[in-house]
Parts: C-alpha cells; structure tokens; sequence
C-alpha cells in the first residue's frame, strides 16, 4: 500500500519504544499486484527499537486463500530495519523473510536499501529491493522505485506518488509469475491520506503495465484504507 505513514521509513518510530498499527483496507496491492485477489485485508504492523537506528518490523496481512500464494490464508513479513539520517540524506536499509500460513513452500527472503531527501514540504524516496535466485519465487527478482510525499500546507492531507519497475532472471516460468506475471513490468500509482491524531483515512489508486492473461488483479484500482497507530 502507497501511503504517508508506509512509503518511506519513520524515523521517529526508531526514537521511542514500540511502535505499530492497525488497518483495513479493501486491497492488498503490492507492485501492481493484488495479493488479496481484490478482496478486503486487514494488516497489522509492529516495530520494536533494537539499537539507535535499529529495528525489527513485522507486518502481518489476511490474504484469505490467495491463489497467487499457493492459497496463503496470510503473508507475514519480518526483518530487521536500519535508518541513518546522513547530512540531508535519509539512508536505510532492511531484511525481509515472507511467510505465507496455510501454503508450503511459499515463502522467499528479499533485501532492500533506500535513500530519501527533502525537496521543499516534499520527501523524495529512492528505494531497490533484490530478491537473490529462490524456488519458491522461479528465479531472482529486482524491484526498483521512486516515490513522493507532501503534506498539503495548513490541512491534515498528504498526496502520495510512486513508480515502480519489476525484473528479474527465471529459472521456472509457473513460479516466477507469481512475482512478475508478464515478466519485466512498470507499475504506478498515487493516493491521498488525511491524518487526525492517531487515525489515518486514505484512498490511493494503483495500476501497472501488464497485459495479457497475466494481467488478472493487475488492472486500475481504486483502494481505500482506514489505520489506527499506536
């Protein structure tokens, strides 16, 4: 999901104690792609300091039986985070492992680093995350993405925009399309979220390049959310 309080690393979260949330929304969509096969999730997260800078992070999100996942009932995503603040920049870098509960043989680790910097009221975020050659995913996958946030001066909206683009080498075609459908692919979306304390409301529309038989839960999408932060 694009939004103000997930595109880009908080730092303030690393500054305290535990930190997570809450959500609904009427979508899973990662890259373009709907993990939940267009029905409602609900995600919780969690972040926990380890060290300055430091975290380890968990997401956990229903996908209800998705066929894209060997009918995973849930993904859950757990790793490690490091964020640095650097001059102007904004470095970080993360370790992720996905479970998928109720499937076998689904689950793939994935790396990923980012910088960030601010343009004005603007963040700008530059992020790479690499998937090493696994069986569960038919080979490597590299995703690259750019992405914007600004919140609207004087109101308690933020806009949102990001691209994105899929790639990869395959060593099983069945399994890579579950990750890359149509092979290499862009993918593109952009949302706006209002903010009110610890509630967060949103809506973000999302699409992608792929066409074809692989483009089932992959076309435009209107997809709205509702978070609680704690």
């Amino acid at each position: 999901m694009i939004s103000a309080a997930s595109a880009t690393p908080a730092l303030a979260q690393y500054a305290g104690g535990v930190s997570g949330s809450i959500e609904v929304a009427s979508d899973e969509r990662r890259r373009g792609l709907s993990w939940s096969e267009g029905d409602p999730v609900v995600r919780g997260t969690i972040s926990a300091p380890i060290a300055d800078g430091l975290s380890l992070d968990a997401t956990a999100v229903t996908l209800w039986g998705s066929d894209r996942h060997g009918n995973a009932d849930a993904v859950i995503d757990v790793g490690p985070t490091f964020v640095r603040q650097v001059g102007g920049w904004r470095l970080s870098g993360e370790a992720r492992y996905r479970l998928f509960p109720g499937a076998a043989g689904q689950g793939y680790g994935e790396l990923g680093a980012g910088a960030g910097f601010l343009i004005g009221p603007a963040s700008i975020d530059l992020f790479a995350s690499y998937a090493p050659s696994q069986s569960a995913i038919g080979g490597d996958n590299l995703y690259l993405s750019a992405s914007a946030i600004a919140g609207v001066p004087g109101s308690p909206f933020t806009l949102s925009a990001r691209i994105g683009r899929s790639s990869g080498q395959v060593t099983d075609p069945l399994r890579a399309a579950r990750l890359r459908p149509d092979g290499t692919y862009w993918d593109y979306g952009f949302g706006v979220d209002y903010l009110k304390e610890r509630w967060t409301a949103g809506l973000r529309f999302a699409d992608s390049g792929i066409a074809g038989p692989g483009s089932r839960h992959a076309g435009p999408s209107l997809i709205g959310r509702l978070a609680l932060g704690f």
